[in-house]
């Protein structure tokens, strides 16, 4: 297991985190993440996360590699493009890994609705990347490296490794090394980036981490509930 070792106490990472320490722990015991944690999550619930994960991966790919284009540094310009590279691959991956393992045809995937929540966040995403300054981008990018890897980490705490659990190869994804390194660099480049710029931009970069962290705790959520479209009933 790769735990990450605080960021700079007088960073911006730090203030975001502590900032959002609550909604941080509430995810962490969200319904969703408590049923993946002891092996109870049922199949359709999870189906229902991994289909609307690999569309809102779509978004969060279009995003980063609209923030590589921004960058200043072609060392950050590189791990953002690879990022955005990463984040279609597992996008592929998670498509053919649920047509596999569940059964789904792409007819019956084409047919499960993008969740509001999803879409919600997506969109977020995009409308970040095209209307507001690197620095507030860089800052609604990083709780999806970030929260992930530390909901990974404690379900993998909690159960003492993930040998012989339903959702194995979910947890190790998120707690493993590899993953590890790229939240590091995340955080590092946004810890970086904030300490460039006015308290102004560094509040409105704190405001997008918290939103994009708010729309984490949602896309759970949504998956829990497998969240349909309240309006579905009046759209033939």
């Amino acid at each position: 297991m790769s735990k990450l070792a605080a960021p700079p106490a007088d960073g911006f990472c730090a203030r975001a985190w502590a900032h959002t320490v609550d909604l941080q722990q509430a995810i962490v015991e969200h319904p969703f993440n408590a049923a993946l944690t002891d092996g109870t999550l049922d199949r359709d619930r999870f189906a229902f996360y991994i289909v609307q994960d690999a569309r809102y991966l779509v978004g969060f790919a279009q995003a980063l590699a609209a923030a590589a284009t921004r960058a200043e540094d072609a060392e950050d310009a590189a791990f953002l493009a690879g990022a955005s590279q990463g984040a279609l691959i597992e996008e592929r991956r998670l498509h053919a890994g649920y047509v596999a393992e569940f059964g789904l045809s792409d007819a019956e995937i084409a047919g499960i609705d993008t969740s509001p929540s999803c879409l919600a966040y997506t969109s977020y995403l995009r409308a970040t990347a095209l209307t507001e300054p690197y620095p507030v981008l860089l800052a609604a990018l990083l709780p999806c490296f970030w929260v992930y890897q530390h909901v990974g980490t404690t379900i993998l705490a909690a159960t003492g490794g993930a040998e012989g659990h339903p959702y194995r190869a979910w947890i190790e994804t998120y707690a493993d090394d590899e993953f590890a390194e790229a939240v590091l660099a995340a955080r590092d480049l946004t810890d970086r980036v904030a300490g460039s710029v006015d308290d102004e931009m560094r509040e409105r970069m704190l405001e997008a981490f918290t939103r994009a962290t708010e729309y984490e705790w949602l896309f759970w959520n949504s998956a829990w509930i497998k969240e349909p479209w309240p309006t579905a009933r009046w759209v033939n």
